[in-house]
């Protein structure tokens, strides 16, 4: 029975180190259990020698990839011709005698290595199958086993055998089914080669050129309106864009002047939000202090909501929680408060005293006087009770420069300090420090300053501050509105949700 499979086309797997060897059997010797290939292929490419021949322990795996036609092999019982072949290998079968054999596609059969069908190429390969082909299981058992029996072939032996139905057999699908229908939709989805995927992009504005969106939309607009339903708007629509802080409901216009003094003011400063902030003089300013005082803003008052808004500013240029956390205690910032023998002096004790309660070095120095004012003994009474400390003296002052000066040294009025020693040498220091300085409520641009401030605190409303001053930053004292109508100031609060607002020189 061996010389029964003489000319057919096979795959012999030899394993990694022999590899893959196809050809046409030319001899099968039961005995040694050997089988010869003639015209060999090996791993894809034709061999040198003309005949090859294997043993059966050699051999990992065997698959018959065509069968000899009719004038290559004898007939058996029934059978004209049968080619075995695997499950969704292409597998050829010749026409019967009386005529009956249906024709679909026959395939081209060479000696060189035989490419295996995908299986969407399964449904027009066409087979010739009539009533006296039909073989039964039995039959190629009996074939089966004439070949060597290496553990590869029987793996596919067994693979036959567990089959219930001839390889050649063709069973009809079942119409109306719904696992047939699913199954053909998956091949036609899934059953192409990967290497027939174009290579070619999709042309995404060619298609969407295609795309008229005006008539789309012209079209949905025509029938909103026949409809009575709400347009949706269409393209040349420009919708208004809002940002995160603006409201989208319609409001009054806004209004960005909403201060007005009786006076033109000499200078005139605008917030981040772009409301207008003119200056005062000096001489409006000292009576809207004073009106203020007369209702009950006392200087304690003033002097307590001052120390509390240039601390807070104070602390924003040390660097905030950043700087001022539990983790950087090593990093404790250091402050030199300068202050002169007047209120001014008073309202930088007051800043120092709420530094010092923020875990900051307060280094305060004020000259030695005779006599002080109340406003500044009471202020250094609650200084005393802090970690800060005081020194009359340049000479005690840091040597190394600091975190921040803070500028309390000038007054609107005693212009006469700035003569005197003491004053002299503490702006050497500050100048010779190389320290940021602020300065609280600095006098206007017509008076010297002997310190160049990189930020000025105004209170209330500003001063036509100079150059020197730096950038200029307003804090809220607590004046009420009827305060400032009752000198004349048309005014409205430009603080928003903050006691201390940047101001822009316009």
């Amino acid at each position: 029975m061996a010389t029964d499979w003489l000319g057919s086309i096979v795959s012999i797997n030899c394993g990694e180190s022999l590899g893959v060897y196809q050809g046409r059997v030319s001899a099968v010797d039961q005995v040694s259990q050997t089988i010869s290939l003639t015209r060999p292929f090996h791993n894809g490419v034709k061999c040198l020698v003309p005949e090859v021949t294997f043993r059966a322990g050699d051999i990992t795996e065997l698959k018959i990839l065509e069968i000899p036609g009719p004038g290559d092999s004898r007939q058996c019982g029934d059978l004209q011709q049968t080619e075995v072949g695997i499950p969704g290998v292409g597998c050829q079968v010749s026409p019967s005698q009386n005529g009956t054999g249906k024709v679909l596609k026959k395939p081209i059969s060479s000696s060189a290595p035989q490419n295996i069908p995908r299986r969407t190429d399964m449904k027009n390969q066409d087979i010739i199958i009539s009533p006296q082909q039909q073989c039964s299981k039995s039959y190629m058992d009996r074939h089966v086993e004439a070949l060597p029996q290496s553990k590869g072939f029987r793996r596919r032996h067994n693979s036959w055998s567990s089959s219930s139905r001839h390889p050649n057999q063709v069973t009809p699908k079942k119409s109306g089914l719904k696992n047939g229908q699913m199954k053909s939709k998956d091949d036609e989805c899934f059953g192409d080669d990967i290497d027939e995927i174009p290579d070619t992009d999709f042309d995404f504005e060619g298609n969407l050129a295609l795309f008229d969106k005006a008539a789309v939309f012209e079209e949905i607009e025509t029938y909103e309106r026949r409809s009575g339903t709400r347009s949706r708007g269409t393209p040349n629509e420009k919708t208004a864009r809002y940002r995160h802080d603006e409201n989208i409901l319609e409001s009054e216009p806004i209004v960005y002047r909403r201060i007005v003094v009786p006076q033109n003011a000499n200078k005139e400063f605008c917030t981040d939000s772009g409301l207008v902030v003119p200056s005062v003089s000096y001489e409006l300013h000292k009576k809207l202090l004073s009106v203020a005082e007369k209702h009950g803003l006392t200087l304690e008052r003033r002097l307590e909501m001052t120390g509390v808004c240039a601390s807070q500013m104070a602390l924003s240029l040390l660097g905030g929680p950043n700087r001022l956390n539990p983790k950087n205690v090593h990093q404790r910032p250091t402050v030199a408060l300068l202050c002169g023998p007047h209120v001014k002096g008073a309202q930088g004790i007051s800043c120092g005293r709420h530094l010092s309660n923020h875990d900051v070095h307060i280094i305060l120095f004020l000259p030695n006087f005779v006599k002080m004012l109340e406003s500044i003994t009471n202020e250094l009474n609650l200084f005393s009770k802090t970690q800060g400390q005081q020194v009359s003296s340049v000479r005690d002052l840091p040597g190394t420069p600091v975190d921040l000066v803070i500028n309390c040294l000038d007054c609107h009025e005693n212009a006469f300090l700035r003569d005197q020693p003491w004053y002299k040498a503490v702006v050497d220091w500050a100048n010779q420090n190389r320290a940021p300085v602020l300065s609280i409520d600095p006098p206007i641009n017509e008076m010297e300053q002997g310190i160049d401030a990189k930020w000025s605190l105004a209170l209330g409303l500003p001063l036509p501050l100079g150059e020197r001053a730096g950038r200029v930053y307003l804090c809220d004292i607590g004046i009420p509105q009827k305060v400032f109508q009752e000198v004349g100031i048309n005014y409205h609060s430009p603080f928003g949700c903050k006691f201390v607002i940047p101001l822009h020189s316009t």
